[in-house]
């Protein structure tokens, strides 16, 4: 599949460049690889859990982690989503950190998407915790959500059936 390249427009969903085939793969996939450059010029990659929230990419990080610190210095990221078949989506992006008052619902959203639950207790670190109990761990842990702007997209989409 030759390499996309984003249209950049304001007030886009930041998946504008994407095929429809491309969108529903990223709407059923949520294992991926996060690529952010050290400062040593080394590639360093990440095994993360993305979704699709409202139309955007998200995925879930904290305040303290060296990828954050990355991704503030410069928001270049490459995200390397893949199936368990042999579909993959290699995807050159721009990254927002979404860390603001609202990070700990934002993060609540994501993680009802990525684990299927749109309501009652969700899963984490081997226990179940409720709704508020998951709200204050997401504060607690300084949880934030990176904002994925698809800037190009290659890879193969192998469809189902």
């Amino acid at each position: 599949m030759p390499s996309t390249p984003r249209s950049g427009l304001p007030g886009s969903d930041g998946l504008a460049g994407l095929s429809e085939e491309q969108r529903t793969f990223l709407e059923r996939t949520r294992s991926a690889a996060m690529i952010t450059v050290g400062a040593d010029g080394v590639a360093k990659a990440v095994r993360v859990g993305v979704a699709l929230v409202d139309g955007r990419l998200w995925s879930s990080g904290t305040a303290d982690r060296v990828r954050t610190a990355r991704l503030r210095q410069d928001p270049r990221c490459t995200l390397f989503v893949f199936d368990t078949v042999y579909s993959y989506l290699s995807l050159e992006t721009r990254v927002t950190i979404l860390d603001g008052p609202d990070a700990a619902e934002q993060n609540l959203r994501l993680f009802r998407l990525m684990q299927d639950r749109p309501e009652g207790p969700l899963s984490w670190f081997g226990g179940m915790l409720g709704e508020a109990a998951f709200l204050d761990a997401m504060a607690a842990e300084g949880r934030l959500v990176y904002e994925f702007d698809v800037r190009r997209a290659s890879g193969l989409v192998v469809a189902e059936g």
